[in-house]
């Protein structure tokens, strides 16, 4: 019988469409898994420490071996999916974060810990930033896309949220071990899943990825870090502090230098010439610092102090998790009406006073009063002042940065939190000297919330003198829930926010918009 060739119409098919639904599904879960491991572990650690024989250094580490590695190569993560592909990119990181996870779990030594976590944190930034590029080029655009982008931040939200529930309940049911071992039958399914049902997305233009840039930032962020940690243990003045710190500054600065001669910056700083986008960037960095410790000595006090189990802990903060993502939903409809800079200093105040009630917080305290209350007003206020923040930022940048500019404040936030738990850490052993007792390290949690209420009320002063007022106008369309540019870790705006109503009408931006 002879060969009949196919038509041309069907060589040209291809491969079908993959469902709307099994997109959604494979991206969202990486999502979630990525956010979920920023908190799932702030439960579990007195049991690390008992287990590992962790110092309060080490559990500091816990966390921050993780924020920064996410932090420093988030926007080189978003480069990648660009030059190599979004989908490929989405499979390496998941991969790496699932073993790493799987090392994690095993751990038998602290260092064995942290470097797994710093190795999550890695997979975590590679991942991270092709979810919503997969997601927008499998979605048509339109109310269908809307709803996809909508439950997409929402997963995100519900990750960190829940956190500290499944940790507790894996640590109480199981073992702390478990809270990075769950991450690998899930994280194997949504490999299986994402190599399947998910199709190769990339930018057109090929630019060169920034390697050193992000080595250097990272480096000079984790050295940092460490430098300040050591502050407490061999004070200011020690040789090994100072030379700690003495290499962070000359790395940070290597990584502006790089950054100022590359012909493909990862972190392009022309972009910081814009008012809008240079204050609202330092004042996430100051808010993070303060907002991103609360879970970690809220844990601790609940645990340490208040003597509650870890589902109980986790339990007691689900309240606090519910309060920052209605703050969210909350602020675009207060920006409609306010503008974004007044919701930002709304909600920096609320959060600040919520952190000066925190530190009035008592060895022999109850969950309405020190817990419950006070972790609703911190909470609620960071929820306020996080959207606006994100709109005020790409509100003066060229509409092709936006997306730059989006992932930058997420990046400001990520970095402001590692060396806000460092810094506050640090302040609080100060207080404790290195006693146990529950009255010491209640002294030294009280101190911290305290130090990070005057953190968030000198973020509150910058925003209000740095800050660009708004030229308000009379339409509220929303923003496009189209595919972020290229170039980017970018997470899109929630829909029904528009980036232009704040937007940044200084000389700078001007000049910026007219360079673009």
């Amino acid at each position: 019988m002879a060969d009949h060739p196919l038509p041309d119409s069907a060589r040209a098919a291809g491969p079908r469409t993959p469902p709307t639904w099994a997109v959604l599904l494979a991206v969202c879960a990486g999502q979630f898994l990525v956010v979920l491991d920023v908190s799932v572990v702030n439960v579990a650690l007195p049991s690390m420490r008992e287990d590992l024989a962790l110092s309060a250094t080490g559990l500091q580490w816990v966390v921050n071996a993780y924020s920064i590695a996410f932090a420093g190569f988030m926007l080189f993560g978003g480069r990648a999916g660009d030059l190599y592909g979004r989908k490929r990119m989405f499979l390496v990181g998941l991969a790496v974060f699932t073993a790493a996870s799987l090392a994690g779990g095993v751990a038998q030594e602290g260092w064995q810990l942290l470097a797994a976590r710093a190795v999550q944190g890695l997979g975590a930034a590679v991942l991270a930033p092709s979810t919503l590029t997969l997601l927008t080029s499998a979605v048509p655009e339109g109310p269908a896309r809307a709803r996809a982008i909508g439950t997409w931040s929402a997963v995100g939200a519900g990750g960190g949220a829940a956190g500290g529930l499944v940790g507790g309940v894996l640590t109480d049911g199981l073992s702390w071990r478990w809270v990075l071992l769950i991450n690998v039958p899930i994280g194997i399914a949504v490999l299986a899943a994402a190599a399947r049902w998910l199709t190769e997305s990339r930018a057109t233009s090929g630019r060169r990825l920034d390697l050193p840039g992000a080595v250097l930032v990272t480096a000079g962020l984790a050295v940092l870090a460490y430098g300040i940690a050591e502050t407490e243990a061999q004070g200011w003045d020690a040789p090994g502090t100072l030379v700690a710190l003495a290499v962070a500054v000359l790395l940070i600065l290597g990584f502006l230098l790089v950054e100022a001669r590359s012909r493909a910056p990862l972190m392009p700083l022309k972009l910081f010439r814009v008012r809008s986008v240079s204050a609202a960037n330092a004042v996430m960095i100051i808010s993070g610092a303060a907002m991103m410790s609360m879970w970690f000595f809220m844990t601790l006090y609940a645990q340490n102090v208040l003597g509650y189990s870890p589902l109980l802990a986790g339990l007691a903060l689900i309240p606090s998790s519910l309060a920052v993502v209605s703050g969210a939903k909350i602020a675009p409809v207060l920006m409609r009406s306010l503008g974004a800079r007044p919701v930002v200093l709304l909600g920096t105040a609320v959060a600040a006073a919520g952190f000066g009630w925190q530190s009035t917080m008592r060895a022999d305290g109850t969950f309405l009063g020190d817990i419950l209350g006070p972790g609703i007003v911190m909470m609620a206020g960071a929820g306020l002042a996080g959207t606006p923040l994100a709109s005020l930022a790409v509100s003066g940048a060229d509409p092709r940065d936006a997306g730059l500019v989006s992932g930058l404040i997420n990046t400001s936030r990520t970095m402001g939190g590692a060396l806000g738990l460092a810094i506050l850490s640090t302040v609080a052993a100060s207080a404790t000297a290195g006693a146990d007792a529950p009255a010491a390290l209640t002294d030294g949690y009280a101190l911290a919330f305290r130090t990070a209420a005057v953190m968030l009320a000198g973020a509150f002063l910058l925003g209000l003198l740095w800050l660009p007022r708004e030229r308000r106008r009379t339409s509220t369309a929303p923003a496009t829930s189209g595919p972020p540019s290229t170039d980017h870790a970018a997470q899109e705006e929630p829909p029904g926010i528009n980036p232009t109503a704040a937007r940044d009408d200084t000389p700078g931006a001007a000049r910026l918009r007219q360079e673009g």
